[in-house]
């Protein structure tokens, strides 16, 4: 039997519509487990006026039970007569069986509780309700004088099992098999009395109710309407999954708009287009912006000459702001706006935006020579530092806050700088969402991450440390950026010697302060590792093996994370297995030691030859460790690991490590805790399950 669900509503945020139907699709899952009710397929889609579920296969009713409950022990449960006590008694009440129906097993009386299976409709009327008052949303409104918080309005409810209305009450709305199509082009309410009849009747009313299904209809036509314009469309997933949301019954068309728009940048066209219409921009084939664009409207066919004459209006008004906006800019140079930067607060007690602008001068600088750039990309990112701010002052930027950089490139370009200072302009603010480009020359990320670096440093000064999900500072996202950037450039920069040099730019010198500070940014991206880490699919273990021994250098924690996990995709078929094994061993002995240190090992104080064999063994092992370590050749060490199995093996099988001579086994001790100590150079291998 199939059921069906739609909680009709005032108009849903397209945003939230995504997370409200995988959330409704979970707590279904959830509820319908608890109640003891099966089915073989589920699922959940809807528009802005409407979350629909679905579920197929469900039993007419539940399968019956039967559970098992241990309760006290026989001394407990009978007294010396063989009588049942109080606590035996109590225990049977508790299963709601009779205490002579309790059986005996191992020394425990227990009670065998049979329940009979309901009708699953009858359950129904109490789960669907409580499905309904269960989800959440990232906002939510109360009406009337219901208590109930939901995203919108509930205004009608149909609930169908197979052709049965499931009856149930939520704010004032009984459900029913009442819907309601296209707010304007349906005619009215309509029954549904399956869920076949359902997707029929909601396509006569004018409702594609599947958002796959609305999907694929917006870019079949959108990209058709482009290619009757010899365009292509300049496809953007996540605009297109916003008008997905943002329309029942989409019907693209194409306006145009005046080709002396063409005139100012691109960006200046499309950022109005996307981000505040929801125009799809057209491109041609050589990927140069046409004076077209394409939007979709909730309807069909009629009148679209007055709709699209609407748009063109509108988004004309939008373009000549564009216009001025340009060419008013154009007037100032970017290096004459910077002292205008004394006058924006960066952040309360952190000085201007042109206090900051001077302290990315000199940490590009530093950057630079931590990852041995070369004398021209630090000239340029010094100059394109000194100008990254210049563009907030814009009035392009102050209307279209997403132009940041771009604009800034433009205005740098317009005045003359070196084409790679404005490059490096654009490239600072990368990558901006989950999945954006990365910067690509040195001086884009030297400049990305001093300003990232110096975003999270001060806010962590002012102690406003991200916590669960607040992060108004967006302090997550850009540790990400910076963790993503020196993996991708394969940088080898010190985050502790970063984060000393942007205190020193924040003139931060209470040395007990900076140390708690320095702890707090590193454990912070000890997190953002561990997530890059996880999405590369490498085994909890192996990360919590790799960052157990630090993460200071993100690039050589990302090395030492491959080579590990590479090990283990073959861990049955190599020496890898006998090395874990054997440090191992080699680390529980080592914790004897306990200060965790090591001193002078003593070749006169072994007793015996497998210790002089396991000590130049481990000398060799050491020398050809650091050499690999320095070349990054992590998979080698491992290898070079394994020359040590073998003479730990027959140390632990031939010696006594905790002699009755103090200095013997100190001796050894240390001997043990410096040969962890070389494995620990790469990872805690302890940690890792095998």
């Amino acid at each position: 039997m199939d059921l069906l669900l739609e909680i009709g509503t005032e108009e849903i945020p397209a945003n939230f519509m995504r997370g409200s139907l995988e959330n409704l699709k979970s707590v279904t899952t959830k509820k319908f487990s608890d109640s003891n009710i099966s089915f073989t397929e589920i699922e959940t889609t809807g528009t802005y006026r409407r979350l629909v579920l679905i579920v197929k296969g469900i039993p007419e009713k539940q399968e019956d039970r039967e559970t098992e409950s241990r309760g006290p022990s026989v001394k407990v449960a009978f007294d010396a007569d063989k009588n049942y006590t109080k606590a035996a008694l109590g225990f049977a009440r508790g299963q709601g069986i009779d205490a002579k129906d309790l059986i005996i097993r191992d020394d425990y009386v227990y009670a065998i509780v049979k329940e009979k299976g309901r009708l699953v409709k009858e359950l129904l009327a109490e789960v669907l309700p409580d499905i309904v008052c269960s989800l959440t949303f990232p906002k939510t409104m109360r009406w009337g004088d219901y208590d109930l918080r939901f995203v919108r309005p509930i205004r009608w409810l149909v609930a169908l099992f197979n052709n049965e209305v499931i009856p149930f009450e939520i704010t004032g709305i009984k459900s029913g098999k009442t819907s309601r199509g296209h707010r304007f082009l349906s005619k009215g309410e309509f029954e549904v009395n399956s869920l076949e009849d359902y997707f029929g009747k909601m396509k006569e009313n004018y409702v594609i109710v599947n958002h796959k299904e609305r999907q694929n209809v917006i870019l079949e036509q959108i990209n058709e309407v482009a290619f009757s314009r010899s365009g292509i469309v300049d496809s953007d997933e996540e605009l297109l999954n916003e008008i997905t949301f943002l329309v029942e019954y989409p019907t693209a068309l194409c306006g145009t708009f005046d080709e002396s728009y063409l005139k100012i940048p691109p960006e200046a066209v499309i950022t109005p287009m996307k981000a505040h219409q929801r125009y799809f921009p057209v491109k041609n084939k050589e990927g140069k912006l046409l004076p077209i664009f394409i939007t979709v409207r909730c309807g069909n066919q009629e009148h679209l000459d007055i709709v699209r004459h609407g748009n063109e209006r509108v988004l004309r008004a939008r373009l000549a702001d564009a216009e001025f906006f340009f060419e008013e800019d154009k007037k100032t140079r970017l290096d004459a706006r910077v002292n205008g930067l004394k006058k924006i607060v960066f952040q309360e007690g952190l000085g201007t935006l042109y206090d900051k602008t001077k302290r990315l001068e000199k940490l590009v600088s530093i950057i630079g020579e931590m990852v041995s750039a070369d004398e021209k990309s630090r000239d340029v990112a010094e100059r394109a530092a000194h100008l990254s701010k210049a563009d907030l002052l814009t009035n392009m930027v102050y209307e279209f806050a997403e132009l940041q950089g771009v604009m800034g490139k433009e205005y740098a370009i317009l005045d003359g700088e070196n084409e790679e200072v404005a490059e490096t302009i654009f490239e600072y603010y990368l990558p901006r969402f989950a999945g954006d480009e990365l910067p690509q020359s040195d001086s884009g990320r030297s400049l990305s991450i001093a300003d990232k670096i110096d975003n999270i440093v001060a806010t962590f000064s002012r102690d406003l440390i991200p916590t669960g999900s607040q992060d108004p500072y967006a302090l997550r996202r850009q540790a990400i950026g910076i963790v993503n950037i020196l993996v991708n450039a394969k940088y080898n920069i010190s985050l502790i010697k970063l984060t000393h040099a942007s205190l020193d730019m924040l003139e931060i010198k209470d040395e007990e302060r900076r140390i708690e500070l320095i702890k707090a940014v590193l454990d912070f991206f000890k997190l953002r590792v561990k997530n890059l880490l996880t999405e590369e699919n490498i085994k909890y273990d192996v990360v919590d093996a790799i960052l157990e021994v630090g993460c200071d250098d993100v690039y050589e924690t990302y090395l030492r994370a491959k080579a590990v996990a590479e090990a283990m995709e073959s861990i049955d078929t190599t020496e890898f297995k006998q090395v874990i094994t054997a440090l191992g061993r080699t680390g529980n002995m080592a914790k004897q030691n306990k200060d965790g240190k090591t001193g002078e090992i003593k070749e006169s104080l072994f007793e015996d030859a497998v210790e002089n064999a396991l000590y130049k063994t481990y000398q060799e092992v050491q020398i050809e460790v650091d050499k690999l370590i320095a070349q990054k050749d992590y998979t080698n060490v491992l290898k070079a690991l394994e020359k040590l199995v073998e003479p730990i093996n027959n140390f632990f099988d031939t010696v006594m490590v905790m002699s009755e001579n103090m200095e013997v086994r100190q001796n050894r001790l240390y001997l043990l805790q410096s040969i962890l100590n070389i494995s620990l150079k790469i990872a805690d291998l302890s940690k890792i399950a095998i």
